[in-house]
């Protein structure tokens, strides 16, 4: 397939003038993560493309930007993510709580913080397998500290509430740490002013109630009473969605590049801090498009895959992209079995080059499509005034870097939405 960058551009599906605060709202600003998209852009798929009542599913849920909006907007919203923290975060966004009970336990949280006599924490077996990586990043006092909210949270009995406040206290992580602030990769900052843990988790959590209240307000009371009719999430893979055949009416989502294991480092902190994570390159291997695993290869259903991959030749980031077509592949056969009839996809994907090679995303995703069975029923070209990634790429590595040297040249400049119909 040709190169589409020519498409012309329809700056309506770029949302320009919305501020963070209005792409961060409700309970979208929860936690901070990378390279999700806006909730606008969600919302228009969804109305475009569904009714009420419909189900609306996302292969690559990560914090759940479409399942929030799904039931938002009285769609039953499906999802899954490998990453734990995903999964977490996309529970907390899309749960309806109460709100008496809820500011109940943050009042009983804070007069423990506050007032309390002792302050030692209790062993907290959930971090004693990673222990040397956080006192790699935090200082002694922000980790007692830190160690001391985790353990009160932990005792909570309520697990949604709990659940709440461990994303309040995951949000606050990196910036109670020596990670350089504005860094994406793991990068030590020994100058770096860091916050008081106690003071900024209380701040976290009480802007996320105030957002969680908005929520209830929003939510259609059907949807809140019948909150797990209405949502059904997975910690799992995109081969595996926790979704009947034929019974999904739209897929709305953005899923990872080929250099999705980047990502898993921006979830380091918190990856160590619940417990989830024993090895990070054991992290990185479940993630699609990893050159840490081995896997057959197989038919592509897309010549310009066939193409990218072999402009690499047989190096790492070859092995890569080949990974991460087949696993794109197998994500979209499964999306194909939830679908029903006529049912449209909506995939949100950008193109970027790697040392000369250019890495047609959108080009291949429609290829696959069309092989297995589905019809392009419309393409769109945005721009992305913003997104949660570094905006550079350096030329001779390839890698994700700062903005503040020579020769650089733009990741994500504009992206496509692929719209296909299932036949």
């Amino acid at each position: 397939m040709d190169d589409i960058s020519s498409l012309e551009i329809d700056y309506s599906w770029s949302f320009s003038d919305k501020t963070t605060k209005d792409t961060s709202y409700l309970t979208h600003g929860y936690y901070t993560y990378p390279a999700k998209f806006i909730p606008q852009l969600a919302a228009r798929l969804i109305h475009e493309y569904s009714h009420e009542g419909d189900i609306v599913i996302d292969p690559f849920m990560g914090s759940g930007t479409t399942v929030v909006e799904s039931i938002l907007n009285n769609r039953i919203g499906i999802g899954a993510d490998i990453n734990e923290i995903a999964y977490l975060a996309a529970a907390v966004k899309s749960t309806p709580l109460d709100n008496q009970e809820l500011v109940e336990a943050s009042i009983a949280l804070e007069h423990q913080l506050v007032f309390s006599s002792s302050k030692t924490p209790h062993s907290c077996e959930l971090i004693r397998k990673n222990e040397d990586r956080i006192d790699y990043w935090f200082l002694p006092e922000q980790k007692e500290e830190l160690l001391y909210i985790l353990t009160l949270i932990l005792e909570i009995k309520d697990k949604k509430i709990k659940d709440f406040f461990l994303i309040a206290f995951a949000q606050i992580l990196k910036s109670c740490s020596i990670w350089l602030q504005r860094s994406i990769k793991p990068t030590r900052d020994k100058c770096k002013k860091v916050n008081k843990p106690i003071e900024l988790f209380l701040r976290q959590a009480k802007k996320m109630i105030l957002r969680h209240v908005d929520f209830n307000r929003r939510l259609d009371k059907d949807v809140k009473n019948k909150i797990d009719s209405y949502r059904i999430i997975k910690c799992g893979d995109s081969r595996e969605l926790p979704c009947k055949d034929e019974s999904a009416a739209l897929a709305v989502t953005s899923p990872p590049y080929v250099t999705s294991y980047e990502y898993a480092d921006l979830h380091q902190l918190p990856l160590l801090w619940l417990g989830y994570l024993d090895e990070l390159a054991d992290f990185r291997k479940k993630f699609i498009g990893s050159a840490h695993k081995t896997r057959e290869a197989i038919d592509m259903k897309s010549e310009t895959a066939n193409s990218i991959v072999a402009g690499f030749g047989k190096n790492k980031k070859g092995v890569e992209t080949r990974n991460y077509f087949s696993d794109m592949l197998e994500s979209f056969i499964e999306l194909k079995r939830v679908l029903r009839k006529g049912g449209k996809a909506c995939i949100v994907i950008g193109n970027t080059e790697f040392k000369g090679v250019k890495i047609l995303n959108a080009e291949v995703f429609l290829e696959q499509f069309e092989n297995i069975g589905f019809r392009t029923c419309n393409l769109i070209h945005r721009e992305i005034p913003s997104k949660m990634l570094p905006s550079t790429r350096d030329v001779t590595t390839g890698q994700f870097t700062k903005c503040n040297k020579d020769a650089l040249k733009l990741a994500y400049p504009t992206e496509y939405i692929l719209v296909v119909e299932k036949l």
